[in-house]
């Protein structure tokens, strides 16, 4: 039996509609975490259908710590003014922001990060695994791992959200897409912080 207070525990879990919750727990059986599975893979079904759409509106997310030294600014894109103006997508783009003062990502996403950079990363990584003595192919996994953590750790999209450690921000743009309906494109931030070198 599905009760209302299940649904609305999922609900505000994930912030999916209710029948979508209701449908979830349903399809599931009631089992909560496969419910949130279930609406977490059709978040991403509508994302994808949606990732091709113009989006010309949206607003500066911000984020200014409490002792004013530490300020964040991020380029939060949408398809149309009404849904700018939403309190859903203001929250989104004000803790996208927090996000980003807390984790400090250099880059957007992989794509963003400089071959060059990479290339580097692997030289480093390969130097230390060179006093191990390991076969050739568990090296490469060993450093195509490593890569993975550099990405997860330095790509905004890759990062683990500080919010909710099972989900990375791009997890949670997906969910938001998928929960107002429209495509939304987290674009350029920047990250200041007083006394460091511009981020």
């Amino acid at each position: 039996m599905i009760s209302a207070a299940m649904v609305k525990d999922l609900r505000t879990k994930t912030g999916a509609g209710m029948m979508d919750c209701k449908n979830a727990l349903k399809e599931t059986q009631g089992d909560f975490d496969k419910a949130i599975e279930f609406l977490r893979k059709k978040g991403l079904a509508k994302a994808a259908k949606k990732a091709g759409r113009e989006t010309g509106e949206g607003q500066i997310g911000t984020y200014v710590h409490h002792n004013g030294k530490l300020g964040v600014m991020v380029e939060i894109k949408c398809e149309t003014d009404f849904v700018a103006k939403t309190d859903d997508f203001t929250d989104f783009a004000k803790n996208i922001s927090m996000h980003i003062a807390a984790a400090n990502p250099t880059y957007l996403n992989k794509e963003e990060v400089p071959q060059d950079v990479i290339e580097k990363e692997k030289e480093i990584i390969k130097a230390q695994l060179a006093k191990e003595n390991k076969p050739e192919h568990i090296m490469e996994k060993i450093v195509e791992g490593r890569i993975n953590k550099f990405y997860s750790e330095n790509c905004l999209m890759d990062q683990t959200y500080v919010k909710d450690d099972k989900k990375t921000i791009l997890d949670v743009l997906n969910e938001t897409i998928g929960k107002l309906g429209e495509n939304i494109v987290i674009g350029r931030f920047i990250r200041l912080s007083l006394g460091e070198n511009d981020q």
